[in-house]
């Protein structure tokens, strides 16, 4: 995954990183079937091996809204594409596989509609993210389908992992708050 447009972080082996998608912002917007082959055309120009089953847009209205930490797990875990769209987020993924060298280990970055950048996030990373902004729209692209009884999350708060959120979350779904500390 070599190219100038990619600023790129290594986790173990598996990249999570910054690509920066110079196509047209309305090709997100829309969640059509055309609007996934363009997405593929610039990930496969892009060397970048992702076979998109989903896409999902998560519409935020309020400023500071929490939204994870989520995974899949195996048979069902899946690579994820994160962009933001519109407004902005500060993101954490989480490796989670036992068998990395990064093993529950973190790692941030902030997302914008002004940046334009998407992050990969690999099989068996957890992830989450925090909007910066008012009316903030995430673009997921997956490479798996969702199935309920494989998602696993973590706790947003956490203290075995000491996470740092720019801002306190002031809207969190029921369900991500009720998650146990691992």
């Amino acid at each position: 995954m070599s190219d100038n447009n990619l600023k790129h972080t290594v986790v173990d082996n598996l990249s999570t990183g910054y690509v920066k998608l110079k196509n047209p912002k309305s090709s997100f917007i829309k969640t059509d079937i055309s609007n996934k082959k363009i997405i593929s055309q610039i990930l496969k120009k892009k060397k970048i091996n992702f076979n998109i089953k989903q896409i999902n847009i998560s519409e935020n209205n309020k400023i500071h809204t929490l939204r994870g930490f989520h995974y899949q797990v195996s048979p069902y875990g899946e690579d994820k594409i994160i962009s933001c769209i519109q407004g902005k987020i500060h993101n954490i993924v989480i490796d989670m596989r036992k068998k990395s060298k990064t093993y529950m280990q973190w790692q941030s970055f902030n997302l914008s509609e002004k940046n334009r950048l998407a992050l990969l996030v690999p099989k068996g990373c957890a992830n989450a993210y925090l909007t910066l902004k008012m009316k903030t729209w995430v673009l997921y692209l997956h490479s798996q389908f969702y199935k309920k009884g494989f998602e696993k999350s973590i706790r947003y708060n956490d203290p075995k992992f000491n996470f740092d959120w720019p801002h306190k979350v002031r809207v969190i779904s029921n369900k991500d708050n009720n998650v146990k500390f691992v």
